[in-house]
C-alpha cells in the first residue's frame, strides 16, 4: 500500500508513506464499508441519486479548491525543499475541504442566507482538486530534477572538474520556462488512461488502497454526524493555531543562520555536531504522526548508521580514501559517499519493488485473462451496492475519442515545444517517450491498483539513465533531467487520476466531475507551484547542505545523470564497493519482508526511508519519532479517540507551521530580519 511513495524523490519516500499510512487504517475502513453496504441492503426506500456531474462541481467548491490547494502547495514545497520527505496529505485535504465548506455554510446561515447541502460528491471533488494541485509541488521536480539544473547544484556536484558536468548543463529556475514545461508534461497525463478506466476500476476490480481509504474517510465524514465533525474541527483549529504561533515565536530568535530553537543541543553539543538534536519543528512532529512507526524508526536507524557511525569513521580516512585538501562538500570527498550510498539504497529498494510489482501485474493478468479465456470464471459476486456504484460510474461516459484526441494533440504540441525549452532534449527522444508512455502508465496504474505503490519515480529514473547514455557528455546531464520529468509526470499524473476515479467510484461521484476537478487542480498546480518555489528560492538559501533548505534530492538527481553519462568513474575511492553492499542490503531486506512478513519481516527497516538521513542527518528523524511517540501514548490512553483525532491534529501541526512560511518568506524578501539570535556554545 503506497502512500509517498510520492516522489519529488520525495517520491521515493512518499511511496512508503502512502503505503504505511493506509495499513494503519485499512481494516477499520473495510469494516466501515461493509457496514455501509449492509445498511444499504436493509433500507427499503432507495437513497436519492447523486446530482448530475455539472452540479457536483460548485462555485464554492472551486473557490475552496483554489484557496486550500494553494496553501497545500506552499506547505508541500516547504517540506520538499527542507528534507525532501512529504507525507501523503490526501486525508488532510479531505478533512480541510469538509471543514472549509461546513464553516462557509454556517457563516452564510448566520446572515440568513440558505446554501445547498454539502454532499460527499462535492467533498470528493474538492479533495481531488487539492491533491492534483499539491501533487505538482511534490512531483514537479522542484526539489529534485528541476532544482538539480541550477548553478549551485552544478558546483556541489563537483563543477566542471567532473566529466559530463559541463557549464552548458546549467539552467537557472525561471517562472516562464518552468510553468510552460509543467503544463506540457503534466496535462497529457490526464488523457493517457481515460479509455481504460472501466477495465481498471470495474472489470479488474483493482482496489487502489489510497483511493479506497480516502473514500472511506469521506463517506465517514458525511455519515457519522456533527459530533465527530466538531471534535475534528476543534482539534485541527487548536493544533493549527499552536503550530502557527510557535512558528512566529521561533522567528524572533533567528537573526542569523545558526540561531534559534532549531539549534538547541538537545542531547549535547557533540551529538548536535552529528545532527542528533530535536529542532522543535511541529511540521515534522505532525508528519511523524501521519507516518507509521516503521517509517519513522527506519529514518532514525538510517541516521544512526550514517551520521552516528559511518561518516565519523570515513572522515578519519581523509588523506587516504580521498584528498585532504578538498572541501567536505565536494563529490570527491565525504559528500560523495553520502550521495552515492543513499542512491544505492534508493536504487536497490526501487529496483526490487519494480520487479515485484511487474511480477504481480503479469501474474494477475494471467489469472484474469488467460484463465478466463479457458472458461475459468473468477469473478466475485457483486452486491446491489456494488452494482449501483458501477452503474453510476459508467452512466456518464467519457468518449474514447476524447482521450485519444487529447493525448495525440498534446503529444504533438510537446514534441515541438519541449525542444525549445530544452534544446539538449531532441524532438525524437520526446516522441519516443510519448510512444511508450501509455503502456508504461498502464503497467504502473495496474501495479498501484494491486499494491498501492506508485512506481512513476522509477520509470522517471529509467528515462533519465537512457537519455543520459545516448545524449553525449556535453548535453547528457541536462537532457537526462528534463527527460526524467517528462516520463515521470505522465505516468504519475495518470496513476493519481486512476486513484481518484476509485475514490469517486466509492463515493458515487461522476467520473466527468472527477476528470474536470483533476484538470482544474493540475492547471492550478502548474501556476501556483512555480510561484511558491520561487518565493522560497528568492527568500532562502535553497540547496545549501548546511542550511535549513537542503533540498537533498537535487544533488541526487544530478549525480544520477552524471553516472548515466560517464559511468562509475564519478565515484570516489572505495565508494563503489560500499554502494554494492548497501544495494544488496536493500534487496535482502525486501526479500526477508516478503518471505517472512509476520515473524521477521515486520521488524525489517525500509531502505528508502533509511536513505534520506544519509544525506541530511538525523534531526528530522527525531522530530518524526516524537510524532510516533505521541501517537503511541495517545493510543494507549484512548485508542478510539486517537484514531479519530490524530489525522486532524497532525494536519493542524503541518498546516500551521507550513502556512507561517509564507509571511516568513515575505519578511525575508523585504529584508526584515528577526531582532534576536539565540545560540549555544560549550561552557
Amino acid at each position: 500500500m503506497d502512500r509517498d511513495y510520492k516522489e519529488s524523490s520525495n517520491d521515493d519516500v512518499n511511496v512508503i508513506m502512502k503505503k504505511e499510512e493506509i495499513e494503519r487504517r485499512e481494516e477499520q475502513g473495510k469494516e466501515e464499508e461493509e457496514e455501509d453496504e449492509d445498511e444499504d441492503s436493509k433500507v427499503a426506500a432507495p437513497a436519492p441519486a447523486p446530482a448530475a456531474w455539472n452540479k457536483q462541481i460548485t462555485v464554492r467548491g472551486i473557490i475552496a479548491s483554489i484557496l486550500v490547494g494553494s496553501i497545500f502547495s506552499v506547505i508541500a514545497m516547504r517540506l520538499n525543499l527542507t528534507t525532501g520527505v512529504t507525507p501523503n496529505l490526501n486525508v488532510s485535504a479531505a478533512l480541510i475541504a469538509f471543514i472549509f465548506i461546513r464553516t462557509w455554510n454556517k457563516i452564510l446561515l448566520k446572515f440568513g442566507i440558505a446554501s445547498s447541502p454539502f454532499t460527499k460528491q462535492e467533498n470528493t471533488m474538492i479533495q481531488t482538486c487539492i491533491v492534483a494541485c499539491y501533487s505538482i509541488a511534490i512531483g514537479g521536480g522542484f526539489g529534485s530534477y528541476l532544482l538539480g539544473m541550477n548553478k549551485k547544484t552544478f558546483e556541489l556536484s563537483g563543477g566542471a572538474t567532473i566529466l559530463g558536468n559541463t557549464p552548458s548543463s546549467i539552467r537557472e529556475p525561471q517562472i516562464g520556462w518552468m510553468t510552460a514545461y509543467l503544463f506540457l508534461v503534466c496535462f497529457i497525463g490526464l488523457f493517457v488512461l481515460i479509455p481504460l478506466r472501466k477495465i481498471l476500476i470495474i472489470d479488474y476490480k483493482l482496489t487502489f488502497p489510497s483511493g479506497m481509504a480516502t473514500a472511506v474517510l469521506i463517506n465517514g465524514f458525511h455519515s457519522r454526524g456533527d459530533k465527530m465533525a466538531k471534535m475534528q474541527v476543534g482539534g485541527f483549529i487548536k493544533s493549527f493555531s499552536l503550530s502557527f504561533i510557535w512558528g512566529l515565536f521561533q522567528w524572533f530568535y533567528t537573526a542569523k543562520e545558526e540561531c534559534g530553537f532549531s539549534q538547541f543541543p538537545t542531547f549535547g553539543l557533540q551529538a548536535r555536531k552529528q545532527s542528533f538534536y530535536f529542532d522543535f519543528s511541529l511540521t515534522y512532529v505532525g508528519t511523524g504522526m501521519i507516518c507509521s512507526h516503521i517509517v519513522n524508526l527506519s529514518l532514525l536507524l538510517g541516521a544512526v548508521v550514517s551520521y552516528g557511525m559511518m561518516w565519523p569513521l570515513i572522515s578519519k580516512l581523509k588523506g587516504d580514501w580521498f584528498p585532504a585538501d578538498i572541501p567536505e562538500s565536494s563529490m570527491q570527498s565525504l559528500n560523495g559517499y553520502r550521495v552515492f550510498i543513499s542512491i544505492a539504497l534508493l536504487l536497490g529498494d526501487g529496483l526490487y519493488n519494480f520487479v515485484k510489482i511487474l511480477h504481480a501485474t503479469l501474474n494477475n493478468f494471467y489469472r484474469k485473462n488467460i484463465l478466463h479465456s479457458c472458461g475459468v470464471n473468477q469473478q466475485d459476486k457483486k452486491t446491489l451496492n456494488d452494482l449501483k456504484k458501477d452503474e453510476i460510474f459508467m452512466r456518464e461516459k467519457i468518449p474514447l475519442w476524447f482521450g485519444v484526441l487529447g493525448y495525440i494533440t498534446l503529444a504533438l504540441i510537446s514534441v515541438v515545444a519541449i525542444p525549445f525549452i530544452f534544446p539538449e532534449l531532441k524532438w525524437y527522444f520526446v516522441l519516443l517517450a510519448y510512444v511508450f508512455a501509455p503502456s508504461l502508465a498502464f503497467c504502473n496504474a495496474y501495479g498501484a491498483g494491486l499494491t498501492d505503490i506508485n512506481m512513476s519515480y522509477n520509470y522517471g529514473k529509467v528515462g533519465l539513465f537512457f537519455i543520459a547514455a545516448v545524449s553525449g557528455k556535453e548535453h547528457g546531464v541536462l537532457a537526462a533531467m528534463a527527460a526524467c520529468g517528462l516520463y515521470k509526470s505522465i505516468i504519475n499524473i495518470s496513476c493519481i487520476l486512476m486513484q481518484d476515479f476509485k475514490t469517486g467510484h466509492l463515493t458515487l461521484t461522476s467520473p466527468k466531475a472527477m476528470l474536470l476537478s483533476q484538470a482544474i487542480g493540475t492547471a492550478l498546480g502548474c501556476i501556483v507551484s512555480p510561484l511558491s518555489f520561487l518565493l522560497f528560492y528568492k527568500a532562502f538559501d535553497i540547496g545549501n547542505p548546511d542550511g535549513e533548505f537542503k533540498a537533498p534530492y537535487a544533488i541526487i538527481y544530478r549525480n544520477l545523470a552524471i553516472i548515466g553519462v560517464q559511468g562509475f568513474d564519478a565515484l570516489p575511492q572505495h565508494c563503489l564497493q560500499l554502494c554494492y553492499g548497501f544495494f544488496a542490503f536493500a534487496v535482502a531486506v525486501n526479500l526477508v519482508k516478503d518471505l517472512s512478513p509476520k515473524r521477521v519481516g515486520k521488524w525489517m527497516p525500509l531502505p528508502t526511508a533509511m536513505a534520506v538521513p544519509f544525506l541530511i542527518g538525523g534531526y528530522f528523524a527525531i522530530d518524526m519519532c516524537v510524532g510516533s511517540l505521541v501517537v503511541f501514548l495517545w493510543g494507549k490512553m484512548n485508542l478510539k479517540k486517537a484514531e479519530l483525532m490524530i489525522p486532524a491534529v497532525a494536519s493542524g501541526f503541518i498546516c500551521g507551521e507550513g502556512l507561517w512560511s509564507i509571511p516568513a518568506s515575505v519578511l525575508a524578501l523585504a529584508r526584515i530580519n528577526p531582532p534576536m539570535c539565540m545560540t549555544f556554545s560549550s561552557g
